[in-house]
């Protein structure tokens, strides 16, 4: 089967004048056989083994446990509460970087009362517990704004953050208090 195909290339400056060029050509269209479905890969090499036997596996090595009744939320989400010296580590990890802490808590319910539009939105915010620490040089500072966060709001999960105001993005986020 053949076509016809006018090609148009536009306009060429040729002596001050603008010349309008006009190319046609003949242009094959070939039929291609349909698609009839893979074939066997019963003898493909990969697929050859020498020992097909997995009895010498694990029962149970494929199994997902999941965890059940745990929030999933930022970094260290999923360990037992830090104790207060394990906390006060991270907090001068994070002053030793310079970066500004952050005090942040939620309720950790996914809430969706507010949107009005048709994509699917979680409307995960965190609430910032007063200002960020701007100057804070000292862990037990941070500590002491976390005991007020909790005795505020102790139905929450709070997050401690660390904002790199340089670069402008937030370097480090954890989980410092879970509600029982």
């Amino acid at each position: 089967m053949k076509g016809l195909c006018d090609v148009t290339f536009g306009f060429h400056h040729h002596d001050g004048l603008l010349r309008h060029r006009q190319a046609t050509s003949s242009v094959q269209s070939n039929m291609v056989a349909p698609f009839s479905g893979l074939k066997p890969l019963a003898d493909a090499p990969f697929l050859q083994k020498a020992n097909a036997d997995l009895s010498h596996l694990l029962g149970n090595s494929c199994r997902v446990q999941c965890m059940k009744g745990v929030k999933k939320f930022e970094t260290l989400s999923y360990l037992p509460p830090l104790p207060e010296e394990a906390l006060l580590k991270q907090i001068e990890y994070l002053l030793r970087s310079n970066w500004t802490p952050r005090l942040e808590f939620s309720k950790g319910v996914v809430g969706r009362e507010n949107h009005q539009s048709p994509g699917y939105y979680d409307g995960r915010y965190w609430t910032m517990w007063k200002l960020p620490m701007f100057r804070c040089n000292e862990a037990s500072q941070v500590a002491k704004e976390l005991e007020k966060c909790k005795k505020e709001y102790p139905d929450t999960f709070i997050r401690i953050i660390g904002f790199d105001n340089n670069r402008q993005v937030q370097c480090v986020s954890f989980i410092a208090y879970k509600p029982s």
